[in-house]
């Protein structure tokens, strides 16, 4: 408060009290006594210290083969598959299979109402029949034209050109050239009648729709009774697979990894439906063209799957592992320890205490050693420990999986201890 006075500290230890000369240099002496003491504390602490040093962890540097993969995924889908649809409109009449049923080439698989086509293919017929009689006709009507122009020259002849008269003789060869003309279209109308039935042929066969393939059905997309309506885009009607035995993979490959994609490369791929099994593929296709997909750029391989099984089905998801690279027998490195590097002063020394680390002044006690300098700074380097502290060694590089990586040149031997982390420690 702001009316207390200060307690002197004479009050507290007692030493304003009225005592003898006695009693008051006993105190004296205890108190003096106390303060060396918790100087001594003090400055023993401040000498002691901690030290701190490094430790290094290290893992060994082995021999074995490295396999570099890319992963990537996709579906699976059938070799060749086709969609069966109608060319004509109409009713379907009968369905003759349903789906997973197993199909030939030329097997009716559905038919539609033929009556409307049949009846056209009729008509046709008779239109041939016609032209075909027309035909005649002009070949009888050309006999006869071409018989009075020969009467008509015979007699002007024998009359010495006064009878008939010239211009009946003129009008007899124009009907003779009319009665050739006449043929010749009659021919080209039994031309047209013929392409005509056959169009209506066509169509009534087509009332049939048979299997283009030796397959399976996958989808069937039509009843009995139904109605197909074609006009400028035929309606899918059946979905067929070609022999699931073999089968094809398509997957995405991200343009960072296509580069090492290549045909005839291996991979193993597993699907959602068999989690514990893997498959084994073959890529037999790298396509060119460009996938852009939210901005990421993918390129379409097309992998090659046997399914003697019939375990695996067209739609299914897959992610594959394609092997775009083995190397055996190689020497391998943690990829921790091409990346560690250590400080460029790495020292061992002792800290200055509580006072110490209050007041300015240098540091006391410590003792320092530098890490070896490595020779070549572009050169890759891994650290190895001589007298417990980082020695570098040069290294060329090779392939790399992401966690190891191959040397292929270097003074590093199978079992030898390369630095990956260093921790500092108290003691």
């Amino acid at each position: 408060m702001e009316n207390e006075t200060p307690i002197p500290i004479a009050s507290v230890l007692g030493l304003d009290a009225p005592v003898d000369g006695r009693k008051r240099r006993k105190r004296v002496f205890v108190c003096g006594l106390v303060i060396i003491i918790a100087t001594t504390l003090i400055v023993a602490w401040n000498l002691k210290g901690t030290a701190t040093t490094l430790q290094y962890k290290t893992e060994p540097v082995t021999r074995g083969n490295m396999v570099v993969t890319v992963t990537a995924t996709g579906n699976l889908a059938a070799t060749n598959q086709v969609d069966v649809g109608s060319e004509l409109s109409g009713i379907i009449k009968t369905v003759a299979v349903d789906y997973n049923d197993v199909v030939t080439a030329g097997q009716p698989i559905a038919r539609l109402d033929s009556a409307k086509y049949a009846a056209a293919v009729g008509k046709s017929k008779a239109e041939v029949a016609s032209a075909k009689a027309g035909y005649l006709e002009a070949v009888a009507t050309r006999d006869e034209k071409e018989k009075t122009l020969a009467r008509y020259r015979k007699t002007r002849e024998l009359t010495n050109g006064k009878m008939p008269s010239l211009e009946d003789l003129e009008k007899a060869e124009a009907d003779l050239d009319r009665a050739r003309a006449a043929i010749i279209s009659a021919s080209a109308a039994i031309d047209k009648a013929t392409a005509s039935l056959k169009a209506d042929e066509t169509d009534l066969e087509k009332t049939v729709l048979y299997s283009p393939i030796n397959g399976i059905v996958l989808s069937r997309a039509v009843e009995p009774g139904q109605t197909v309506a074609a006009s400028l885009q035929s309606p899918v009607l059946f979905t067929l697979a070609e022999d699931l035995r073999q089968m094809e993979l398509q997957v995405d490959v991200d343009e960072a990894d296509v580069g090492q994609v290549k045909e005839g490369q291996t991979a193993v791929f597993t699907v959602d439906a068999y989690p514990e099994q893997t498959f084994n593929a073959r890529i037999t296709q790298v396509r060119y063209g460009a996938e852009t997909t939210d901005g990421v750029v993918t390129y379409k391989a097309v992998l090659k799957v046997e399914n003697p099984d019939l375990i695996l089905r067209p739609g299914m998801t897959a992610t594959a592992e394609i092997t775009v690279l083995r190397i055996d027998d190689a020497l391998l490195v943690p990829n921790t320890a091409l990346r560690f590097t250590p400080q460029p002063n790495e020292k061992k020394k002792r800290s200055r205490g509580v006072i110490g680390s209050l007041m300015p002044g240098p540091p006391r006690g410590g003792t320092s050693k530098k890490a070896v300098e490595p020779s070549g700074r572009n050169q890759p380097h891994v650290w190895v420990l001589k007298d417990n502290l980082p020695s570098p060694v040069a290294v060329s590089r090779g392939a790399t999986d992401g966690i190891r990586t191959v040397i292929t040149s270097g003074d590093l031997q199978p079992g030898m201890g390369v630095v990956v982390s260093a921790v500092s420690s108290n003691g």
